[in-house]
């Protein structure tokens, strides 16, 4: 009762539950794509190597968007260069250039005058968003939505089934890019929600808690979305009640949430599995 009462009166946690609600939704539908993709390890290079373009904006004082946004492109753009002009493997390649990418964010920020503004990106703080980081949000946020939804199909021949996809003349790499481009901006839009350390966590455990509970690609997007928002709403209730780091607390309810569907959901959950095999066990002795 004290939050919705705290929700009505303060300015700054409207916008707070605004941000928080547009990434829940962002990283439900992108995070879906993702994880069909097999490209849960891109989600956490693109958040790390996004910290030197953070860094630099610091460093120019300039809004960290536009940095941090050019640092994942480049990044996504240098995986894909790399590991199709050389024999090494797509984990590796992600590996070298996502470490490199952030031991570089590391040493700009050891020179940044603001490493406290720049400590509140790693965790994230979305108590103390700004109107203009809001806007930001939910403008990157209908944007991404609007290309999800007009490239739907083709995102979905792509992701089960490349090589139908490539017959059908899709091309299939430039729908890859075109993902890793979504998911840089929801990357960064992400960024003061949950921070660069915990934005994967929101990209991932939506996603492969609503992957658990159905088999279906459009139930799987919402309801990756839905738990999304019930992720970042319910730790940002945390967050200003128990005063917790939102971040933090954003994706301990969301792994909350895969624990129950993992355990219990009606087709994929281990009790469930348990108890059908048991079930058959009886009937083959009887």
């Amino acid at each position: 009762m004290e939050f919705l009462e705290a929700l009505v009166e303060y300015d700054y946690l409207k916008k707070a539950l605004v941000t928080a609600v547009v990434v829940g939704i962002l990283c439900g539908v992108i995070g879906s794509f993702t994880i069909l993709r097999g490209l849960a390890l891109m989600g956490d290079a693109i958040s790390h190597a996004v910290l030197p373009g953070i860094a630099a904006s610091f460093l120019l004082g300039i809004s960290f968007f536009p940095g941090a946004l050019v640092a994942g492109l480049l990044t996504a753009l240098g995986i894909g260069y790399v590991n199709q002009n050389s024999r090494l493997k797509n984990d590796a390649v992600i590996g070298i250039v996502f470490t490199a990418m952030f031991a570089l964010g590391v040493v700009m920020v050891s020179l940044s005058p603001t490493s406290t503004d720049l400590t509140k990106i790693l965790f994230g703080n979305v108590l103390a968003v700004r109107t203009s980081d809001m806007w930001i949000t939910v403008i990157v946020g209908a944007l991404v939505l609007l290309v999800a939804a007009a490239l739907y199909k083709e995102l979905q021949v792509s992701s089960f089934d490349p090589t139908m996809a490539a017959a059908y003349g899709l091309s299939t790499k430039g729908l890859h890019y075109l993902l890793m481009t979504m998911l840089t901006l929801v990357t960064v839009a992400s960024l003061q929600t949950v921070g660069i350390i915990l934005v994967v966590a929101m990209l991932i455990v939506p996603a492969s808690t609503a992957y658990l509970l159905t088999d279906s690609l459009p139930r799987m997007i919402l309801l990756a979305a839905a738990l999304g928002v019930l992720s970042s709403a319910g730790g940002l209730y945390f967050s200003f009640s128990y005063n917790l780091p939102s971040g933090a607390a954003i994706v301990l309810v969301g792994a909350a949430g895969f624990l129950v569907a993992f355990l219990f959901a009606p087709t994929h959950g281990v009790i469930r599995r348990q108890l059908s095999a048991r079930r058959a066990r009886v009937l083959a002795m009887g």
